[in-house]
């Protein structure tokens, strides 16, 4: 897997373009990887949902939870399945609407300088073997896309009592023997 240079996004991965996303700042590279933990409905696996929030196309009486998020303007680069499909909404050089009011080593505004991996799963529910070898893939094409790249990190670490994903059932122990070199988390 590599980051095609001219597109800016993953090889052989289904790219649906999101509007929720604008020009980073120019004179800040891309040096963190922030995961996150989503479902749509919550707790609720293979539907479109997830899709539709991020292209801005969810139709509020499908589910009784979706009226209250269909108006949100979020995206993220890319999305892993549990069956470990993916899909880039938002070229690596855009920024993506994934982090909100967030921080990092004391830095406001994680979105200019960070890119938005979201796993499909939620905070409870233990995330499949082949969504960590697919992470691991990804940020080893980012890595060498990006050498500015060093930190990954879950939402929760950057936007702390704010956001809980990707939450205790993600594995950092598991990814963290696996990380491209370059790369680290805390």
């Amino acid at each position: 897997m590599i980051v095609d240079p001219k597109t800016e996004t993953l090889s052989g991965v289904r790219f649906v373009r999101s509007p929720s996303c604008d020009d980073r700042p120019s004179e800040l590279a891309i040096s963190l990887v922030v995961v996150h933990g989503i479902s749509l409905p919550p707790g609720e696996y293979g539907g479109d949902g997830v899709e539709q929030l991020f292209t801005g196309t969810l139709d509020p009486n499908a589910h009784p939870y979706y009226a209250q998020i269909a108006h949100l303007q979020v995206s993220a680069h890319v999305f892993i399945r549990r069956d470990g499909s993916m899909i880039q909404f938002v070229p690596f050089t855009r920024r993506a609407w994934h982090a909100g009011e967030s921080m990092f080593n004391g830095r406001e505004r994680c979105n200019d300088f960070s890119i938005g991996i979201e796993l499909e799963g939620t905070d409870t529910d233990r995330y499949t073997s082949v969504q960590y070898d697919q992470l691991v893939e990804v940020l080893a094409a980012l890595k060498q896309r990006y050498p500015d790249l060093a930190d990954v990190r879950g939402h929760e670490q950057i936007a702390p009592g704010r956001k809980t994903d990707p939450g205790p059932a993600f594995n950092w122990g598991h990814l963290a023997g696996r990380l491209p070199d370059g790369l680290r988390f805390a």
